[in-house]
């Protein structure tokens, strides 16, 4: 029936999207259309009658073109949005990289800075001063990075040795030791480690925003009338420079056509 395809063809018209999914829907809602048509011919209408009643109440062009529309519009809100927070998860992850960074690097210096502030007040000593015993206590028990500081020499029996037992709550944070020495005395620091941290924030920002712009160069290529098993390996593998690919690609077979 011709005015049946007319009505599916105007309710379509201008929609943006999957040429095959645009095709599967025009073709079902015509059956929809048709098998309406056929009931209301059974009950003694005529074709004509039978097809003004369907389309009726089908809704009618206009609210049909409207939802239509704002389907492939929440279509297209959805992509954006996936790409939005696959990027909001890269930038994090790059921040939490230098910011973490910077901080691991003030501590260093921090703690290189107390390891030779006991090595000055040491000096030449054959002993370990109260007064220096005192610095490094304060020093562990100011710093929540710093857990103890263990001070000894080959030219004397005076060892010292303090730690502070704090609960570690963050799974990523480890310790390891650290030391600094001149001629007479060593001192070693056991002290906090933000590798993991530091590391860990940037691998799982990197990986949701892989993760994130594939889904979106996916559901971008599907619209363009270009989705494959190859091109999503591509975007799997590639991520940016295989959505570059598929859109040069696109270009070309454009131009040809």
């Amino acid at each position: 029936m011709k005015q049946i395809e007319v009505f599916v063809d105007e309710v379509y018209q201008g929609v943006g999207g999957n040429e095959k999914e645009i095709k599967d829907l025009k073709t079902e809602m015509k059956n929809h259309l048709l098998e309406a048509v056929y009931e209301l011919k059974k009950e003694g209408k005529s074709e004509q009658e039978a097809i003004e009643i369907a389309i009726d109440r089908f809704g009618g062009e206009k609210e049909i073109r409207s939802v239509v529309g704002q389907l492939f519009q929440a279509q297209k809100i959805f992509a954006k949005r996936v790409l939005y927070i696959a990027f909001t998860f890269l930038l994090f992850g790059i921040i939490s990289f230098f910011s973490l960074g910077l901080f691991e690097y003030q501590h260093y210096q921090n703690v290189e800075k107390v390891g030779n502030e006991i090595l000055g007040s040491l000096g030449t000593l054959t002993t370990i001063s109260n007064d220096t015993k005192e610095i490094m206590v304060t020093s562990v028990e100011d710093n929540k990075f710093i857990y103890g500081i263990k001070v000894n020499s080959d030219n004397s029996n005076s060892d010292f040795e303090f730690s502070e037992d704090r609960q570690e709550t963050n799974p990523f944070m480890k310790h390891f030791n650290t030391g600094f020495s001149n001629k007479d005395w060593s001192v070693e620091m056991e002290i906090s480690n933000f590798d993991d941290l530091t590391y860990g924030s940037l691998f799982i920002g990197l990986v949701v925003y892989w993760v994130l712009f594939t889904i979106w160069a996916t559901i971008n290529a599907y619209h363009h009338r270009g989705l494959n098993t190859g091109w999503i390996i591509a975007f799997a593998l590639l991520n940016v420079v295989g959505y570059l690919f598929f859109r040069v690609g696109k270009g070309i077979r454009n131009e040809t056509n």
